[in-house]
């Protein structure tokens, strides 16, 4: 488990790297699936300064460190590049969100470079907790988005979901983004009220998950269908319908907190 209660500061050679190229996840082909490198193989293998190092925790007992490279520097002869989604499932949790946690933090320091208010370059500061804009002093923290997800059910049946846009179609509960002055219990029902069309109550927090696509929480519910037919919202929605446990569509691996949303449902049946 990745602990982030005091975080390192500065790289040894035995530290734990994790390192990015864009949006994906660099590992090396002949170690086992999702495993960090050693700084000193990032070191040798892309010649990176220290001082781009971001500050992620200790694993292992070890420093862990979070590294940016050009995506043209991987050599796919020897390394492993695919986006964090290619890890769910194959890796511990602890792992994937170790991660995660490291990929969130060069997310947010890519797009804080520069003072959000005055635009002036901002600076690391508090051993990589925040940056802040020696112009005008804003201090910024990594963001961290909070969604809410729900699996509704009518008596035995789910309500599940296939969302638009998406090549390859599988349904899943419904989610969405929490508004400012929200409630989690309101965001629910509103979520659910906008994709679909039906009203809920009964609302019950299930458990959490860190979700760094790129940055976010889920913060897991059930709720209980009230009134309503469905209705989708085209934008959102490509299809929805009740399942019952014996004609399931394809749906979320348990590695994500819809399918353990999915199968706590069915276990409790």
């Amino acid at each position: 488990m990745l602990d982030i209660s005091v975080l390192p500061t500065a790289p040894k050679a035995d530290d734990w790297g994790f390192v990015f190229a864009g949006r994906d996840t660099v590992t090396s082909l002949r170690g086992e699936p999702g495993m960090p490198w050693r700084i000193s193989e990032v070191i040798s293998q892309w010649h990176v300064e220290m001082s781009s190092a971001l500050p992620v925790g200790h694993w292992q007992g070890r420093g862990v460190w979070a590294f940016s490279v050009p995506e043209d520097s991987v050599d796919l002869s020897t390394q492993l590049s695919g986006n964090l989604y290619s890890l769910l499932g194959r890796v511990d949790d602890g792992l994937f969100h170790a991660h995660g946690r490291a990929y969130q933090l060069l997310h947010w320091r890519e797009t804080h470079r520069h003072c959000g208010r005055c635009g002036t370059l901002t600076q690391s500061i508090e051993d990589g907790r925040a940056v802040v804009c020696e112009s005008c002093s804003l201090r910024v923290y990594p963001r961290v988005s909070p969604c809410v997800i729900v699996l509704v059910n009518k008596g035995d049946k789910m309500l599940l979901a296939a969302a638009a846009g998406f090549q390859k179609r599988f349904y899943s509960t419904l989610a969405g983004f929490m508004e400012p002055g929200e409630t989690c219990e309101e965001a629910v029902i509103r979520e659910v009220r906008e994709e679909v069309g039906v009203e809920v109550g009964n609302v019950r927090y299930f458990r959490s998950q860190p979700w760094p696509f790129p940055s976010q929480v889920m913060l897991g519910f059930f709720a209980e269908w009230q009134s309503g037919d469905l209705a989708l919202s085209p934008e959102e929605i490509e299809d929805a319908d009740w399942f019952d446990v014996g004609a399931m569509p394809p749906t979320p691996p348990n590695a994500s907190i819809s399918g353990q949303l999915i199968s706590h449902f069915i276990e409790s049946l």
